[in-house]
């Protein structure tokens, strides 16, 4: 059971990136038993979630609502939005129960959501990688029944790995009955810690590795154009080499510098590790799904059509426009 402290003992749970003790030695994830002073740091996070949710929200409805969104690379993007949407959500509700609804049941669903939802963000970058690998290799037979049926399959496996993650606090493998286990991001656990920070590090080379495949595939097909156009001395090859490359480039450099953060302090992060060391790896990751819409969706064509049709008050409810395969997303 959770320790109980007078209520004006310093021990007293501060939230999530707030020190459980005073000398600010660990991160405490738990939900409150008493009444807590507002901390600064949850405030922000509490703002964060907000416009995640809000950001995320739109593309969601975007996709759900517009019969034209239904290829494969779309519905990827929807998964990556339906997870930060609850990530962002989940802020908001970790929040919520720290300083109004104190409880420790509750406070270990909301860290399972967090996970969970974090987790499925991270699963639906790798998915959509694939997914512009394959679109790329098999140019040519990627509009097919086969393509769907892999990309179901893909959101399957996504969603059951991440649920499974998030349960595990729930079902036990926390250390609320054995603090010496706790790691830095309290109640979840040293190992269970690590086990999530590896998955991020196994997911960031998977990507890395398909995204140098894609970035192979691109120059050679943009020299092999350059070639019959006889434009090989010219910008038009160098022009498309860049562009193929310089988009991965943003792409993986924004990941990392998320998640390598995060990844790195819960491999090599100990229990006792500085409250200030725990915020500055998580806070990026949390950004990460601030981010992600805007390097997926919006710079979208199809879907900036539709913004721009909503906003104007004229939208349609099948927008003519060409579906872009997903290495053009």
């Amino acid at each position: 059971m959770m320790e109980k402290g007078p209520p004006n003992s310093s021990e007293g749970q501060q939230g999530w990136f707030s020190a459980r003790n005073g000398s600010g030695s660990s991160l405490d994830l738990e939900s409150v038993v008493q009444p807590l002073a507002l901390n600064p740091w949850d405030v922000v996070l509490c703002i964060s979630g907000t416009i995640i949710s809000c950001e995320n929200a739109i593309v969601v409805v975007v996709i759900f609502y517009s019969p034209a969104f239904r290829a494969p690379m779309f519905l990827l993007i929807g998964s990556l939005a339906t997870a930060d949407l609850l990530a962002g959500v989940g802020l908001m509700l970790h929040f919520a129960f720290v300083y109004f609804i104190p409880s420790e049941a509750v406070s270990l669903l909301t860290v399972g959501l967090l996970v969970s939802s974090f987790t499925a963000s991270v699963c639906s970058l790798l998915a959509i990688t694939i997914d512009r690998y394959l679109s790329l290799y098999n140019a040519l037979t990627y509009c097919s029944e086969r393509t769907v049926t892999r990309t179901h399959i893909m959101l399957l496996l996504t969603w059951g790995a991440s649920i499974g993650h998030g349960l595990l606090p729930v079902l036990g493998w926390n250390c609320l009955q054995e603090p010496s286990a706790c790691s830095a991001a309290r109640p979840l656990t040293r190992s269970h810690l690590a086990l999530l920070s590896a998955s991020v590090l196994a997911v960031l080379a998977a990507m890395l590795q398909l995204y140098v495949q894609i970035c192979r595939i691109v120059c050679r097909h943009a020299h092999q154009i350059a070639v019959q156009r006889h434009f090989l001395a010219g910008s038009h090859y160098g022009a498309s080499s860049r562009k193929g490359i310089a988009t991965p480039a943003v792409i993986l450099g924004t990941l990392a510098s998320c998640w390598l953060p995060f990844a790195v302090f819960g491999l090599l992060g100990e229990r006792g590790s500085a409250a200030l060391c725990a915020r500055a790896a998580l806070l990026p990751a949390a950004y990460n799904s601030l981010l992600n819409p805007v390097i997926y969706a919006f710079r979208n064509r199809e879907i900036q059509k539709v913004l721009w049709a909503a906003c104007c008050g004229c939208v349609s409810p099948s927008p003519p426009f060409r579906s872009r395969s997903p290495s053009d997303v």
